[in-house]
C-alpha cells in the first residue's frame, strides 16, 4: 500500500514539473517574433489542452517557409531589383501625389518590382467570359505560356482552356504549369487534370508539396493562393478566379447550390514582366530550374494604355507582410472613399484600425462580403467584426446566397485600386503567398465602379439594428472562431 501511495505521489509530480515546464517554455517561445493576438491565442491553447496545443503548435506553429525556400526568394528579390533598376518600363503618368510615390517605394523595397506605366488593364467579370478570355490569350502564344493558379482543374467549364493549352503545346510553344499541392489534392479531377497535363507534354509542378517520403515538407497549411497567367511576355491575367468549375465541382457546394463570382484582370504592357516575375520565381522555388537565361524577363514593350501598375508578391518567403503594409497605406492615403471588396475579411489591428480611423476622419467607407460562408470558422470569424466596423460608419453589403463573392479588390477614391488574389485576412497576410496590381489610373478605377454597382445591386445592406437582433448563440460561434483565427 505504502509503495503504491509512493508510486502515485512521484507520477503526479512528475506531471507537474512536465506541465510546468511546458508552460514556462511556451511562455518564452511562444510569443518570439509574433502578433501579440497571435501568441495569446498559442498561449492559451497550450494552457487550457496542453497535449493537443503542443502538438498543434509543433505542426502549424511556424508561419515561414523552410530556410532554404526563403534564401532563394532573397536571391530572386535582389536579381530583379538589381536587373530591373535602371531599365526604363515606360512613361509614368504625371502628378503623382507623394503619398503614391511613397507607396511605390514601400511596394519596391518589400517585393522588388518596380512601377511600369503604359499599360492597359481591363476587367472580365465574366466567370466563364475569364476562362475563355484566358483561353483565346493562349491560342495566340508563339513561345511559351505560364499558368500559376492555386487550384488548377480540367473540367466541363475549363475545357476551352485546356484545348487551347493542348493545341499550342502541339506547334511547339512550351507550357509550364504551377498548381498548389493541398488545395488540388483529393479534389475532384485531381489524378484526371494531370494526366491531361501529362499528354499535352506540358512541364508541370506542384507548389508547396507536403511529401515528406520525398524529402518535401513544410508547414501543412501554408497555400501559394496566386492565379496568374502569362503568355510571351505580352500577355498576362491576373485577379482572384481559380481554373474550376463555379463549383468548385464539390457536392457540397453543389448540393447548396453554391456559385463563385470572380473578379480577373487582362493586362497588356510592361508591368507584364513584373507578373512573369512572380511565375520565374516560384519555378525556381519549386524546381531549382532559372529561366532567365531562357527567357529576357525584362524585354518590355508599350501596351495600348496609359496605366502606372506594380505588382506586389508576398507570403511566408518574404519578412514582412507585403499586402498587410500596401492595405494599411492605402486605407490611411483615402482623402473621400474607400470600397474594399473581399470574401473573408478578417482584419488584424492594424487593418482595423485604418478602416475605422477612415471613418472617423469623413472617409465613406464600404464593405462587400457574402451573405453565406463556404469555409464555417472564417464566415463565423468575419462576422465578430461587423458590430465594431458598423458601429464605426462602415457600409457593409452583403452579396445574396446562394453565391460566393470572391473577388478581391480595393479602391481608393478615383485613381487607384488594388486586385489580386489576396484576401483581408491573415492567412493570406501571414500564410499564403498571393500576388497583387496596384493601378493608378482613373479608367481603371472607372471600370472598378461599374463591377461594384453591378454587386451593389445584388447585395442587401446590413445595418447594426438588423445585427443586434442576432441570436446569442451566433455572438458565441463569432467569437469562438474570432480566436482561432489569430492561431498562426
Amino acid at each position: 500500500m505504502i509503495s503504491i501511495t509512493i508510486d502515485a505521489t512521484w507520477w503526479v509530480l512528475v506531471v507537474f514539473v512536465v506541465d510546468l515546464a511546458i508552460r514556462i517554455a511556451a511562455i518564452i517561445v511562444v510569443p518570439r517574433n509574433r502578433r501579440p493576438t497571435a501568441a495569446m491565442a498559442w498561449l492559451l491553447a497550450i494552457y487550457f489542452i496542453p497535449i493537443i496545443g503542443v502538438f498543434l503548435f509543433l505542426l502549424i506553429g511556424n508561419p515561414r517557409l523552410p530556410r532554404k525556400r526563403r534564401r532563394k526568394q532573397e536571391r530572386i528579390n535582389e536579381y530583379i531589383h538589381d536587373t530591373s533598376e535602371s531599365l526604363d518600363f515606360g512613361t509614368l503618368r504625371p502628378h503623382a501625389p507623394d503619398w503614391f510615390t511613397s507607396l511605390v517605394t514601400l511596394n519596391r523595397n518589400l517585393g522588388a518590382m518596380p512601377l511600369a506605366g503604359d499599360n492597359s488593364a481591363h476587367l472580365i467579370p465574366g466567370y466563364q467570359d475569364s476562362l475563355d478570355a484566358m483561353a483565346d490569350a493562349i491560342r495566340e502564344a508563339e513561345r511559351y505560356v505560364h499558368v500559376e493558379f492555386y487550384i488548377f482543374q480540367s473540367d466541363a467549364s475549363t475545357d476551352n482552356m485546356f484545348r487551347a493549352l493542348e493545341e499550342v503545346a502541339a506547334r511547339g510553344v512550351t507550357v509550364r504549369v504551377l498548381l498548389d499541392h493541398w488545395a488540388n489534392r483529393g479534389k475532384p479531377f485531381y489524378r484526371r487534370t494531370l494526366k491531361r497535363l501529362d499528354a499535352m507534354g506540358a512541364h508541370w509542378h506542384l507548389m508547396l508539396p507536403v511529401q515528406p517520403f520525398k524529402g518535401k515538407y513544410q508547414r501543412p497549411d501554408l497555400r501559394n493562393h496566386r492565379k496568374l497567367l502569362v503568355v510571351d511576355g505580352r500577355i498576362a491575367f491576373t485577379g482572384s478566379q481559380n481554373i474550376t468549375d463555379s463549383t468548385y465541382n464539390l457536392k457540397k457546394n453543389i448540393r447548396r447550390g453554391l456559385h463563385w463570382v470572380d473578379l480577373m484582370a487582362r493586362i497588356e504592357g510592361p508591368v507584364v514582366a513584373s507578373v512573369n516575375a512572380v511565375f520565374l520565381s516560384d519555378w525556381y522555388s519549386e524546381t531549382d530550374e532559372v529561366l532567365t537565361d531562357e527567357i529576357d524577363l525584362f524585354d518590355v514593350t508599350s501596351g495600348p494604355g496609359d496605366l502606372d501598375c506594380q505588382i506586389i508578391p508576398s507570403g511566408p518567403g518574404f519578412e514582412f507582410e507585403n499586402n498587410l503594409k500596401l492595405f494599411a497605406a492605402l486605407l490611411y492615403a483615402a482623402q473621400r472613399q474607400i470600397i474594399v471588396v473581399s470574401p473573408y475579411f478578417v482584419p488584424d489591428e492594424a487593418l482595423l484600425l485604418a478602416v475605422t480611423t477612415a471613418c472617423q476622419r469623413g472617409i465613406h467607407v464600404e464593405l462587400f462580403v457574402s451573405e453565406e460562408g463556404d469555409q464555417a470558422i472564417v464566415y463565423h470569424a468575419q462576422r465578430s467584426y461587423y458590430e465594431a466596423l458598423l458601429r464605426a460608419g462602415v457600409k457593409i453589403w452583403m452579396y445574396k446566397k446562394p453565391y460566393i463573392l470572391h473577388t478581391k479588390s480595393l479602391t481608393i477614391d478615383d485613381e487607384v485600386a488594388i486586385i489580386g488574389s489576396s484576401n483581408m485576412d491573415m492567412r493570406s497576410f501571414g500564410l499564403n503567398m498571393e500576388i497583387s496590381m496596384l493601378v493608378r489610373g482613373e479608367e481603371f478605377v472607372r471600370e472598378m465602379r461599374v463591377v461594384e454597382d453591378q454587386y451593389r445591386s445584388l447585395s442587401r445592406h446590413l445595418t447594426l439594428e438588423e445585427w443586434e437582433k442576432q441570436p446569442l448563440r451566433s455572438t458565441v460561434l463569432d467569437n469562438l472562431a474570432r480566436l482561432t483565427s489569430a492561431l498562426q
